[in-house]
Formats: structure tokens, sequence, C-alpha cells
């Protein structure tokens, strides 16, 4: 059976010591796959007594042993069940594991249902994260740490992906299959610098030098990986990157990286605190009981990590650093235009005001239209044709739009977080929203089109298209956004006529 075929195996034998009541698979209906590893696969199931949601884990015995993934598998069970026997009531920031079971081909780990998913695909879909949610979720790392920290556990593979985040958007931190449970005399052994070395685990673009380097492994580990986690919450990618996981090791080594344009300094000191190569000089390591050093940081200074589970999270927003020659028009104060939405308002013209429309300058980049044509979109069977085969002698893009009418196309900054890369794009029937590498002349991809595409312009240079699944964040150079916007909305006016904006 394939791991990602929902299970239908027999009634399942005696439960995993350590759960307070026997389940089996019968006692659950299995839904969708939301998660899937290399030995396991994770399911949405519900409880028929209760009708209780919950993420199952399901393991394949055999491809266990394959692996060799037995201890893995052992250690994961014991660290959920020392945090379901010693919970603390101000961090409650664990996966919880409900149920254990077996049946003779598989294992099952009934765990708390996260329905907001990873944090890595929020970070994703956003591009970055504002000061306020990467500081709250920050803190909630932090506060996590502390409690297992307290517990002598080492989580050793903590990272975006590992982070959940709960029906009301707090964290949930999951997969203790690399951690590490210390002994009261590894405890005394770390404090004194005398414990064995460490086998390497953990992901790399997260992992500590001394973890790289099969030196003691400590608390200190985690610490490192907060350091990463933090800053790809606020620039939207991890600090050390490259093609290959040797380069990757290499510059985590060196401690080789930099912090874009934009990345706001209080933030940028924690990470240079956390991200030191000796892991006894890291910002919290030499602190006996908690991490009131972290706690005490001007980031984090106005904020109580002990009642952040009563708190509501900020709501999810990206950081947009400002740049130099933009103006902030929301800041200027002019008689009868205080806001910038209100001048995004008139400058977006969707509404087809003809004074406005008139007075318009046109963008450069944008394709010819006929006069008195109000939809780029709206273009005559002739005109196509002619228009589409001077496009094909002409125009050096055409061989990226699959044979589609260029509607608009220019330069734009295409931003992942605060990482910004110079693309091409090419707005054309179909419709399709082509994006282009213009110096190795590559089809980097396109944004896709649905009934719920959607644009919101942040200012003349900055502006968002809304997909379901992601928030492309663009800027057009010479302060064009407005025109993209229009662009954009009349496309989908075209070949969405019945949907609203």
């Amino acid at each position: 059976m394939e791991a990602s075929t929902t299970p239908k195996s027999p009634r399942a034998e005696k439960g995993v010591k350590g759960t307070s009541d026997k389940r089996s698979d019968q006692d659950f209906i299995f839904g969708k796959l939301i998660g899937e590893g290399s030995f396991s696969s994770v399911y949405l199931a519900k409880d028929i007594h209760n009708d209780q949601e919950y993420a199952v884990k399901v393991c394949i015995k055999n491809h266990i042993r394959k692996e060799k993934k037995v201890e893995h598998i052992i250690r994961e069970k014991d660290v959920m069940n020392i945090l379901n026997g010693k919970q603390n009531p101000k961090a409650p920031f664990f996966v919880k594991l409900s149920y254990a079971f077996q049946s003779r081909e598989y294992l099952y780990f009934v765990m708390t249902y996260c329905k907001n998913g990873e944090l890595l695909n929020l970070i994703q879909k956003v591009g970055n994260f504002d000061k306020e949610c990467s500081r709250f979720y920050a803190a909630e790392i932090t506060r996590a740490l502390e409690h297992l920290h307290s517990l002598n556990i080492i989580h050793r593979d903590l990272k975006p992906e590992n982070i959940l985040l709960d029906e009301n958007m707090h964290i949930k931190i999951t997969d203790f299959g690399c951690a590490k449970i210390l002994t009261k005399e590894e405890v005394e052994k770390v404090n004194d610098g005398r414990e064995r070395k460490s086998s390497f685990v953990g992901t790399a673009q997260y992992v500590s030098p001394e973890l790289l380097e099969s030196k003691t492994c400590g608390k200190a580990s985690d610490l490192w990986a907060l350091g990463c986690i933090l800053y790809q919450m606020v620039s939207g990618l991890p600090p050390f990157r490259s093609k290959s996981e040797y380069f990757i090791y290499q510059k985590i080594l060196k401690l080789e990286y930099e912090f874009p344009e934009g990345f706001y300094e209080d933030a940028k000191d924690v990470v240079q605190k956390l991200l030191v190569i000796k892991p006894e000089e890291r910002l919290g390591a030499s602190d006996s009981e908690g991490y009131p050093s972290i706690r005490a940081h001007k980031l984090f200074v106005d904020l109580d990590l002990d009642s952040l589970h009563e708190m509501t999270p900020p709501k999810i927003a990206p950081h947009l650093a400002p740049t130099e020659d933009e103006i902030q028009w929301d800041k200027v104060n002019q008689p009868g235009l205080n806001s910038l939405e209100l001048v995004l308002e008139l400058g977006l013209d969707l509404k087809g005001d003809k004074s406005k429309a008139e007075n318009a300058k046109p963008s450069a980049s944008e394709a010819p239209k006929k006069p008195g044509k109000k939809n780029i979109a709206d273009v005559s069977t002739e005109d196509y044709i002619l228009r589409l085969a001077e496009q094909e002698k002409e125009n050096k893009w055409h061989r990226f739009t699959e044979g589609n009418l260029i509607l608009k196309q220019g330069l734009m900054d295409k931003r992942k977080g605060l990482f910004p890369r110079r693309r091409m794009f090419l707005l054309t029937t179909g419709p399709h929203l082509y994006y282009v590498d213009p110096v190795n002349m590559v089809l980097k991809g396109q944004i896709p089109w649905s009934h719920s595409i959607s644009t919101e312009a942040k200012n003349f240079k900055t502006f968002f298209v809304h997909t379901p699944h992601r928030t492309y964040y663009l800027e057009e150079p010479n302060c064009h956004a407005l025109d993209w916007c229009k662009a954009i909305e009349e496309v989908k006016k075209h070949y969405y006529p019945d949907t609203t904006t």
C-alpha cells in the first residue's frame, strides 16, 4: 500500500502505552491527506464518538524498519507523552498526542489538528510579516522553547514547517522525531562541556554550526533556529541559502549572510545575537532559567510572554519597506487629499470617469489601444490577428506567451519578502500574466488566474495581486502601479464578467 492511500486496516491491536483511552482506526473517519513524508502520511480525521477533528499520522511499519526510523518514531512518542504529562498553561504551544495505537501494518498517532497549516506556507503566501506579526510569533516560539527546555528536551529540527497554526492563529510546535531528551547526567555534562559529540540531525537552512560539526548539542541549537526563523519572517527567506546543502553548510560555518534593505533594526539586533557561531555566546544561552535576556530585548519589551496564549494574534500583514525616492502620500498633509486611499481611488479610475481618463498619461509599456476602447481586453478578431502577427515578428517576448496576444508588458520587481527580482511581466489574452527573467531570457512562471483574482495598490509604485493561495508583491519602478491594477481588473472583467470588483 502506498503512503498516500487512506488506511483501511483490520481492527487495531492494543493501544500504545501512554495514551488515556484505547482507540483503533475504526473509531475514526479518515478525510483528506494534509501531509506526507517518506514513511508516513497525515490525514484529517474525525472521531466517530464526539465529532472531534484530529490530524492522524499514519506510519507504515515496513517503511519505518526499512528507513531505520524506529528510534525516530519512539522518540517522537516519548517527547509528546512528556509534554502531555507536564503541560504548562502559559505555554500551550505544542501539538498534543491524544491517542496512539497500532495495527499489523500501521502505527497511528492521533494529534491536534491545526486548521491554519504551517507557518512556512503563511510566510510564502504573504511574502513576509510586518513587525507586529514577526515579534508576536517570535515571542510565542521563545515562550515555547522556555517550556520545552525546562523539561530538558531539545527539538533540534525547529523550522517554519514544524510550526503549525491552530484555529485561533496561535502556534503549535510539532515533529519531535529529531528531538533529544537529556538525562540529568547529560545536562550536567552539557553544562560542563563534557557531553559526547552529537550526530547530525536537522534541516539545512536552520541547522546550527555545532550540529554540523557534530559537536556537543545543547539548548542553544534551538536558539540558533529561532534566529533563522525570525530572519525569515521579516525578510521572506531564510538567512542561509544556496543551490545545494553543501554550500548552505559552508555559509553557516562562515556565518555568511546579509540583511536586505528594509529589515528593521530591533529584529536585526535579535538575529545578530542569536546567529553566533559559539553556542554559549548566543542571546539567552547563559540564562539559568527561562530566557529573561530574550524577554528583556527591546523587540519584546511591551509583550508579556506569559499571557501570549490569551491574546488575539495580530492580523497577518506583509512588511513593506519604503524606497528612498517614493513619496509617502498618506503622510502628506494636503487639504482634500489626506489619505492614500482617496488618491488611489481617484487614480484607478475603475468606474470609467472620462474627465480623469483623458488627463491621465498612458504608460509607455502599455500596448496601444484603439480610440474609444474601454477595456484593454476587448479586441476585435481582425485587430487580434493583425496585432498578433506584428507581435510574433517584432516582439522578442512573444515566445513566452504560448501564442497569446500581449495586452500590456513592462519590467517590474517581483518581491519575495524583502528580496526583489526584476522580471518582465506580460499580461496577455487567455488570460495569462507571465513573468520572465530578462537577463537569462527564461520564463519563471505565471500568476494564476481565477474569478477571485484581485489587485490592491499600496502607492503609485507598489501593488499586490491576490490569488487564492498566494499574494504577489510587485513594484513598478516608473510609478505606474495604478495602470497595472487597472489593466488586470479590466482583463478580469472581460473574462469573468459576472464577477464584481
